[in-house]
């Protein structure tokens, strides 16, 4: 079990899951513990998921979306 403070890093590969990604992120989001990060890499997605990485990433400074060509 981690320790308090320590930081949780979840990385998210995401390509095309414009269906799945936003439910994804707010079950990381509704967690008691608070002390982690997300970092969304998109793979060249042609759906909306890079859009819906984007806005996610705004409304939150935990979460981070780069993105790759595939």
């Amino acid at each position: 079990m981690a320790e308090l403070n320590e930081l949780v890093s979840v990385i998210i590969p995401v390509y095309n899951a414009e269906n799945c990604i936003g439910d994804t992120i707010a079950s990381i989001r509704s967690q008691d513990y608070t002390n982690w990060e997300i970092i969304l890499v998109d793979d060249g997605s042609t759906d909306e998921s890079g859009a819906i990485c984007d806005r996610c990433a705004a409304q939150d400074p935990r979460i981070r979306a780069i993105h790759k060509p595939n």
